[in-house]
C-alpha cells in the first residue's frame, strides 16, 4: 500500500477511542455510590470542620473569620485544655497497655485450649456488639452508690470510695469499662493469628529443648508481630477518640477529672454553640492521632517481623 494511501485510510473517521476499559467502567460504576458517600459525609465535613476552625461560629449567627485566634485560645488562655489533653494521654496509655497485655494473654489462653476455643472466642466478643451508651447505662447502676460494685466493695472491706465520685478513681472506671466493652476484638484477632503460626516450628523448638514460654517469646510472638501491630495502631487510634463510655457516665467528672478531648469537642459544640473552637479542638485530636499512627509505623521497623 502507498503513503498516500496509508495517509487516506488513517484519516478517515473511525469508531471513538476508548480511554477506559469495559469492565473498568463497570468497576467504577459500582464504586460510584462509595465514592459519593465518602466525599459527602467524610471528605467534606473534613475541609468544612478545617475552614471552621479558623472562624468564631456560634451555631445561629453568621461565622466570622478569626484566623488562628481559636488555636492561640487553646493553648494560651484556655486552662482546661491541658487538663484535658494530660486526660485523653493518660487514658490512651492505660487503656492501651492493658488492652493489648490482657487481649495476648486471653489470646494465648484459649490457643492452648484442646476443646472449647470456638465458646470462648465467642464469649469474649460478644460485649463488642452491644452498644456502648447501652452498655456504659448499665455499667453506671453497677457503680452507683450502694450499687452492685459498693456492695462488693464492703463485702471484701477493701475500703475504696465510689468509683464515680472520686476523682482519683473514675478514670479507672472508664478504662475497666472500655476494656470490658472492647478487649474482645483483639482477643479473636491475635487469637487467630496464634492458630496460624506453623506447627512444625513449635515442635522443632521443643525437640531442640525450648520451654513454652521460649517458644511464645521466640517464636510465636515474632510471628504474630504484624497483627500485633495492626491492633496496637487501631487501639490508640480508638483511645483517643473515647467519648461514649464518659457521656454516659461520668460527663467528664466529678470536675475534669474525666474531660478528654472526644468530650470536650462535643461539650464546646453542642453545649456551649462554640462550633469554631470545638473544630479546633477536633484538629488538635487529628494531628495527635496521625502523629502517634506515623511515629508507630516508623517504630514497627524495629520489632515488627514479616515473613517474605
Amino acid at each position: 500500500m502507498s503513503q498516500s494511501a496509508v495517509a487516506e485510510v488513517s484519516l478517515q473517521p473511525g469508531r471513538p477511542r476508548r480511554f477506559l476499559k469495559p469492565e473498568t467502567q463497570t468497576a467504577m460504576l459500582f464504586l460510584l455510590p462509595s465514592f459519593l458517600g465518602f466525599m459527602v459525609f467524610m471528605a467534606l465535613p473534613i475541609v468544612a470542620s478545617l475552614a471552621l476552625s479558623f472562624t468564631n461560629w456560634q451555631l445561629i449567627s453568621t461565622p466570622s473569620f478569626v484566623g488562628f485566634q481559636n488555636y492561640i485560645r487553646l493553648f494560651t488562655v484556655d486552662p482546661a485544655f491541658y487538663t484535658i489533653l494530660r486526660n485523653t494521654l493518660f487514658f490512651a496509655v492505660e487503656y492501651l497497655a492493658l488492652n493489648l497485655v490482657i487481649s495476648l494473654t486471653l489470646a494465648v489462653w484459649i490457643s492452648s485450649l484442646k476443646r472449647g476455643k470456638a465458646i470462648f472466642r465467642v464469649i469474649f466478643f460478644l460485649p463488642t456488639f452491644t452498644p456502648t451508651i447501652a452498655a456504659s447505662v448499665v455499667w453506671l447502676l453497677i457503680f452507683t452508690p450502694d450499687g452492685l460494685a459498693d456492695t462488693i466493695i464492703r463485702a471484701l472491706g477493701l475500703g475504696l470510695p465510689n468509683f464515680l465520685l472520686s476523682s482519683t478513681w473514675a478514670m479507672q472506671a472508664i478504662v475497666l469499662v472500655t476494656l470490658w466493652a472492647n478487649v474482645g476484638y483483639n482477643v479473636v484477632m491475635f487469637n487467630a493469628a496464634l492458630d496460624l503460626v506453623p506447627k512444625h516450628y513449635l515442635e522443632a523448638a521443643t525437640i531442640d529443648g525450648a520451654n513454652a514460654w521460649q517458644r511464645f517469646w521466640r517464636i510465636r510472638l515474632p510471628l504474630i508481630s504484624p497483627t500485633i501491630f495492626f491492633g496496637t495502631v487501631m487501639t490508640a487510634i480508638t483511645s483517643l477518640q473515647i467519648f461514649d463510655e464518659i457521656f454516659a457516665m461520668t460527663r467528664g467528672g466529678p470536675g475534669s477529672a474525666t474531660a478528654t478531648l472526644g468530650f470536650a469537642i462535643y461539650q464546646k459544640g453542642f453545649t456551649n454553640f462554640q462550633m469554631g473552637y470545638a473544630s479546633a479542638l477536633a484538629w488538635v485530636m487529628f494531628v495527635m492521632i496521625m502523629a502517634l499512627t506515623i511515629l508507630q509505623f516508623h517504630m514497627q521497623r524495629k520489632w515488627v517481623h514479616y515473613d517474605d
